[in-house]
């Protein structure tokens, strides 16, 4: 049995005039010890299909999935009582800005040893060493005293530490990374990859990596769920992917990687931005954006199919498409 089951997830916040469709119809499965990178642009619904995963989409937003399990436990039926049990613990999250996360009123040291007295049972002087070997861990300088200070006290990169060290402490079997290297120096960014890179290898920890940075995911991640609009366009191998990426959103998103300019022409961009509430396509959501887009995909919605070794939503995959073969030629 895979470590997380997710078949069908849709997240939606109604409003008295429509209906957003956040999430749309999502699937996924973890075995313990995967790296899946999950990318796309800001607005995709990314977080949002972890938030989900986590319980934390607040009202208004409905969830609905066919199946949601992790590690056996059917999240769907969970009660709080349970689910406060199991997050946290086995499921941890490092949330996209540390600076928010993490509570200013409180210090570093009250933050972890709090995690640790409610999930490992520890007392306060064992909640206090195993705080320190934390810190520690994850490369913070003098830790001992770190755990007095205030978060507002802390650079960005330590800050974003602190978050990983909270997130590792109760040994989770599933550790969801949502952007870790936001504005971060490439120096620290590098450090943080490395660092996650080692406790993920470590622990035998299943690692999800939200990100819009494909370089990040060209490094850490084995296979790559490419998400637009709420909805799975391209999932394979991240070896697979960045060879032959086959939906035309995928391609797009290479192109306008740094690394792949030639540094004589400007940086390649996705025209246009990504559907709202009022502006979703009634055919392939890509559509209006899609370089190699037709009549067909503009009236007709395409299904997500096997396709070469892993997974597309497209009419026309790039390997068949014939202004694509034309491109390339």
């Amino acid at each position: 049995m895979a470590l997380l089951e997710i078949q069908n997830l849709s997240v939606r916040f109604p409003s008295k005039t429509a209906v957003m469709h956040a999430v749309d119809g999502v699937s996924l499965s973890l075995e313990a010890g995967d790296v899946l990178g999950i990318v796309g642009e800001s607005g995709s619904g990314k977080s949002v299909t972890m938030m989900a995963l986590m319980g934390l989409v607040s009202y208004p937003g409905q969830i609905k999935a066919d199946k949601l399990v992790f590690d056996g436990h059917d999240l769907l039926k969970l009660s709080d009582r349970d689910r406060r049990r199991l997050i946290g613990k086995d499921m941890a999250m490092i949330f996209q800005d540390p600076t928010t996360s993490l509570n200013p009123c409180f210090t570093v040291g009250f933050q972890m040893a709090e995690t640790l007295k409610l999930h490992m049972g520890m007392d306060k002087a064992a909640a206090r060493k195993r705080s320190i070997e934390l810190l520690e861990q994850v490369g913070i300088p003098a830790p001992e005293s770190r755990l007095g200070v205030y978060p507002h006290q802390l650079s960005g990169g330590m800050s974003q530490r602190v978050m990983i060290a909270m997130a590792i402490a109760c040994n989770p079997k599933l550790l969801i990374a949502d952007e870790p290297t936001t504005a971060l120096d490439v120096t620290i960014q590098a450090q943080i990859l490395d660092l996650l890179r080692n406790l993920q290898k470590e622990r035998n920890m299943a690692l999800v990596l939200i990100t819009h940075n494909m370089g990040v995911v060209s490094e850490m991640a084995q296979r790559v769920a490419v998400i637009y609009a709420g909805q799975i366009m391209e999932e394979r191998s991240a070896q697979a992917m960045f060879e032959t990426p086959q939906h035309p959103y995928t391609d797009a998103l290479l192109a306008a990687m740094p690394e792949r300019s030639d540094g004589a022409t400007r940086l390649a961009t996705i025209p246009g931005m990504v559907p709202g509430l009022f502006d979703r396509p009634s055919g392939c959501l890509f559509a209006p954006r899609c370089t190699y887009a037709n009549a067909h995909c503009r009236e007709q919605r395409p299904a997500l199919r096997d396709w070469q070794n892993g997974l597309v939503r497209c009419h026309t995959p790039l390997a068949t498409s014939p202004a694509a073969q034309g491109v390339a030629a």
